[in-house]
């Protein structure tokens, strides 16, 4: 890859801490490349290390020196965002977004997540799966759902079970809840 290419690339993050626990932001010029939960050091490290992987270029922390790289200002909007969203001063989210990491049924899927359902809503599987024209492939949704690169700002949290059930999460289905309840789709959990 040349230089042009690898500078292209740079990945800058931060870890914000969030009424969900610490989450792991991550930007390239191009947007919000991805968001982890429960971002302590151990998962923040390995998440850092397959983004390296992913994208050819070691990520580099918002703040430090070589933070300067493309990315910067939108990292540190994104995370003004992320911020208001648990405050409960905002309700979607107005980023520009790097899908380079899904591609195809994925991408589609989530694409459609990001733009179709709104705050404080939500969508069954199998009704995703027919909004992008595969009405049978709700357990292909599921999958992408869990392939979810930004989880939160793309919100798969808001996909559940046409027979009322709160599905699966990768973050967690107390963290899941935890969402839901801050969109007022759940009562808030008493402990």
């Amino acid at each position: 890859m040349d230089s042009q290419g690898q500078y292209e690339q740079r990945v800058v993050w931060a870890v914000v801490d969030t009424g969900i626990g610490p989450l792991l932001l991550a930007a390239t010029r191009g947007g919000l490349v991805n968001v982890v939960f429960h971002a302590t050091a151990e998962v923040r490290d390995g998440a850092l290390e397959r983004l390296g992987s992913r994208l050819g270029a070691a990520p580099v922390e918002l703040g430090t020196e070589r933070s300067g790289e493309p990315g910067g200002p939108l990292l540190t909007e994104a995370i003004r965002q992320v911020r208001a969203y648990f405050a409960g001063e905002r309700r979607s989210f107005e980023l520009p977004l790097d899908w380079s990491l899904v591609s195809g049924f994925n991408r589609e899927v989530l694409r459609e997540l990001a733009a179709g359902v709104p705050f404080g809503a939500v969508v069954g599987y199998g009704d995703l799966a027919g909004r992008v024209g595969q009405p049978g492939a709700a357990q292909a949704v599921g999958t992408a759902m869990g392939a979810n690169p930004l989880p939160v700002v793309v919100p798969c949290h808001r996909v559940v079970e046409s027979g009322g059930g709160i599905g699966g999460f990768g973050g967690g289905l107390e963290t899941k809840r935890r969402l839901l309840a801050l969109e007022g789709v759940l009562p808030e959990p008493l402990f």
